[in-house]
């Protein structure tokens, strides 16, 4: 039920952090993985760890704002691998900034490599998820698709969005047989949010008292709800919002 052997998978954003701890669970699951990100040196770092370990992985650079670049990855997947059988939109930036201190520019570069890059990959890679006669699209929002917070006007509302636009595909895609999902993490232990701690006073103080769990979440905790949203176990589940949080979300 949960055997991803054959497949491949896209994860945008897929050389760190989230999208990184959900690449690898998907390779343990048997996909070969694309790691499509800007950063080339990392995505070729993050290859030769999947590797190390066994699974299979290959980079290819993408900027996801772009249309022209989303319509090369996807093009450059299906002719080197065959196939397209999963999409994780995962690529993200934050901008920590109350709103009266934003600038439009940074508002638009949050807003488009969060949310209408999520849109433009989902497009691109229909036609092709259409022809396999089903696909998987896994959208990755954020405890502020759930809450507000003062410092991330610009993230929250691309967060919010990407689960209005999970809703909107799954409804449009169901009778393709393309389930599309989208996952909550909580406060996961990345680099985007290393630099968070450091940039917001008390915020680890925070979260770990908010959080049932009692720690902050790590990469591997992504890799299972990965691999249930990409696998034939979650075929009767579309336009779904997970959160993955340790419980935070449930604290009032």
């Amino acid at each position: 039920m949960f055997d991803l052997k054959g497949k491949v998978a896209i994860v945008t954003g897929g050389n760190g952090g989230i999208g990184l701890g959900m690449a690898r669970g998907l390779t343990v699951a048997g996909a070969h993985v694309v790691l499509a990100a800007r950063n080339r040196e990392k995505s070729r770092a993050a290859v030769a760890d999947i590797e190390r370990a066994g699974g299979a992985a290959t980079a290819i650079d993408v900027d996801v704002a772009s249309e022209a670049s989303v319509a090369t990855l996807i093009k450059t997947t299906t002719d080197r691998l065959g196939r397209i059988d999963i999409l994780v939109n995962n690529a993200g930036i934050n901008v920590r900034k109350p709103a009266h201190e934003l600038a439009l520019e940074e508002w638009r570069r949050v807003l488009d490599t969060n949310l209408t890059s999520a849109y433009l990959c989902s497009r691109a890679v229909y036609p092709a998820m259409k022809r396999a006669g089903g696909g998987k699209v896994i959208n990755i929002g954020s405890m502020m698709s759930i809450f507000g917070a003062a410092f991330a006007p610009a993230y929250g509302a691309s967060k919010g969005g990407i689960v209005q636009l999970t809703k909107s595909l799954a409804t449009a895609w169901a009778r393709d047989n393309i389930q599309v999902n989208a996952v909550l993490p909580g406060w996961i232990d990345t680099e985007l949010t290393r630099r968070a701690r450091e940039e917001v006073p008390g915020l680890n103080e925070s979260v770990l008292r908010r959080t049932p769990a009692g720690r902050w979440g790590v990469q591997e905790d992504m890799a299972g709800v990965a691999v249930f949203l990409a696998s034939a176990a979650s075929d009767f589940i579309t336009g779904a919002a997970i959160p993955v949080d340790g419980g935070y979300s449930t604290q009032g």
